[in-house]
């Protein structure tokens, strides 16, 4: 191969080394164009990377035809990437919008400086063709003027960015890092190449100023995938209908007769169309996925936050229920003491006022229990004490307690007692009596006529989970009272939640006893629900817990 051959397969490789790498510019810029998910500066950053593919282009003609033109537009294409790159770095390092004078600046200066070589013979003349390195030409007098802003407009890219470096932290900081040392590459690779190594008369590396482009390409691409400027989804794919469309449009130019370049040109279009809108519905696919992903962590968020205070709440409730608690008893004690007559006998007005006081007393007392409870059990700090115990002896004291108040609003109270005995429980004594007690006066207070049946049974299920048949003991209050709806079965155990219609019947209900009641049933691997047929047919509380 001789000297010929061997300079034009140089400037074929080097043709397609600078060509390849304004093509990954201008894909990279369309990318960030319409699949960042940062907004700011991406329209700077997209016309940057045009810019880059329009210098590259330049100097892919400049090695490949006999135009000296394309010298000059060379230059001016590289005065205009610089241009595009400060007005980037000033709207990506900017933490407000970046003044107009600033931009309009930038733009006259970079418009002067791509102006010159192309309309004047003061940056490069006596241009002529050279089959060793494509073209010569002698430098004008402004000459050193353009290699000044091309040396100002690298080192203020290096201030801009390392400024904004000290300032960042996190992902942001760990971004621009990668961003300046790529830029830092280039910057060093192209003085090197297009400035120290011509002083010394080296020019044999000179036209791989273009292609060292790609060590900034690279690190800004890695950044921008790394930590998430677009989805690595959307470049894939949309560098993969860019290669379909140059497929394509390659195949127009080499079409054999008219016929064939109009099915191309036709085959071509509907293509770039079709990957438009693909493109476009996978942007759109992803950007709600990333807006239901950015709601997601908001409720995460919120519910952080809920949790707190919501525990905060429960402290407060837990203390302020213990201080009321003493008062509350001792007014109780006192109260108790002067109804028995240990201070003396009272006159009638007195005793009927006194007692009057003692019951909402007694209200109150099982509303500040009802709150301990609640915040014990949310806190994790119930404590129990399991004991053998009978449950009809359980039933039988709530029968006997409450059967004055259902004889006061002429209701039956009927307690049908098992003729069998049924097997002792393991339980909390105090809290099961208190679910049962609870149960049956629920059902008094909310029957206007009619009354309440009690019973116990044994019965069995069977469990799914462990494929056994499991015994349980039941102990059912049915009451032909003002009934329940199906949202009010549903909510019935909720905090705070009480029957729609119960206010007319009994106005100082809480909501909290079926709640606390459920919470003490569960805590004995039990079950509590409600049934009822509907409005004004009454209703049924069942309580079940388990045998052994």
């Amino acid at each position: 191969m001789g000297m010929l051959g061997f300079y034009f397969l140089y400037f074929i490789m080097l043709e397609i080394i600078i060509l390849i790498s304004g093509i990954i510019n201008l894909i990279l810029g369309l990318v960030v164009l319409f699949g960042s998910e940062q907004k700011r500066g991406r329209v700077a950053f997209a016309f940057f990377s045009a810019m880059t593919f329009l210098w590259a282009l330049c100097n892919f003609f400049l090695y490949s035809s006999d135009f000296p033109i394309f010298v000059r537009l060379a230059y001016s294409a590289g005065a205009l990437v610089l241009t595009s790159i400060i007005f980037w770095v000033l709207i990506f390092t900017s933490r407000s919008k970046v003044k107009k004078y600033k931009s309009i600046s930038v733009f006259a200066i970079g418009i002067i400086i791509a102006v010159l070589p192309l309309a004047t013979d003061l940056v490069v003349n006596n241009i002529k063709k050279n089959i060793e390195r494509g073209f010569d030409q002698d430098t004008g007098v402004l000459f050193s003027v353009y290699v000044i802003f091309f040396l100002f407009s690298y080192f203020f890219v290096i201030f801009k960015l390392g400024r904004y470096l000290r300032q960042s932290s996190g992902q942001e900081r760990s971004q621009t890092r990668l961003i300046l040392l790529g830029f830092s590459l280039y910057v060093g690779c192209s003085i090197l190449l297009s400035f120290i190594l011509p002083l010394f008369n080296y020019l044999k590396l000179t036209d791989f100023d273009v292609p060292s482009s790609l060590i900034f390409v690279a690190f800004t691409t890695y950044a921008i995938v790394q930590y998430r400027w677009m989805n690595i989804k959307v470049i894939a794919f949309e560098f993969l209908a860019v290669l379909i469309m140059g497929a394509s449009l390659f195949e127009v130019f080499i079409a054999e007769d008219l016929y064939q370049r109009i099915y191309k040109t036709a085959l071509f279009l509907i293509l770039s169309t079709l990957s438009f809108f693909m493109i476009r519905s996978v942007l759109n696919e992803i950007k709600r996925k990333d807006e239901l992903q950015e709601m997601s962590n908001q409720l995460a968020v919120a519910n952080s936050k809920l949790r707190q205070l919501d525990k905060a709440k429960s402290e407060f409730i837990s203390i302020a229920s213990h201080q009321l608690r003493t008062p509350l008893t001792s007014i109780k004690g006192f109260g108790s003491l002067l109804l028995e007559g240990t201070y003396g006998p009272l006159p009638d007005t007195q005793r009927n006022a006194l007692e009057k006081i003692y019951i909402s007393n007694e209200r109150l007392i099982q509303l500040v229990e009802d709150l301990l409870n609640i915040s014990r059990m949310e806190a994790g700090r119930m404590e129990f004490d399991f004991q053998e115990a009978q449950i009809e002896d359980l039933v039988q004291e709530a029968a006997d307690t409450l059967e004055l108040s259902a004889k006061a609003k002429k209701l039956y109270l009927h307690w049908q007692k098992p003729s069998v005995a049924l097997p002792k429980l393991k339980i909390d004594i105090t809290k099961i009596k208190e679910v049962i007690s609870n149960m049956v006066d629920n059902a008094i207070k909310y029957t206007q006529k009619g009354g309440v049946t009690v019973r116990a049974e044994r019965g069995s299920f069977f469990d799914h989970e462990t494929r056994e048949q499991k015994n349980v003991i039941r102990v059912s209050v049915s009451d032909t009272g003002i009934g329940m709806d199906k949202d009010e079965l549903e909510n019935i155990f909720n905090k705070f939640e009480r029957g729609k219609d119960v206010s007319h019947y009994h106005t100082d209900g809480t909501g909290l006893g079926m709640y606390v009641g459920k919470k003490m049933v569960e805590a004995h691997h039990g079950k509590i629900w409600a049934e009822s047929p509907g409005k004004g047919k009454g209703s049924r509380f069942v309580l079940e817990l388990p045998v052994g």
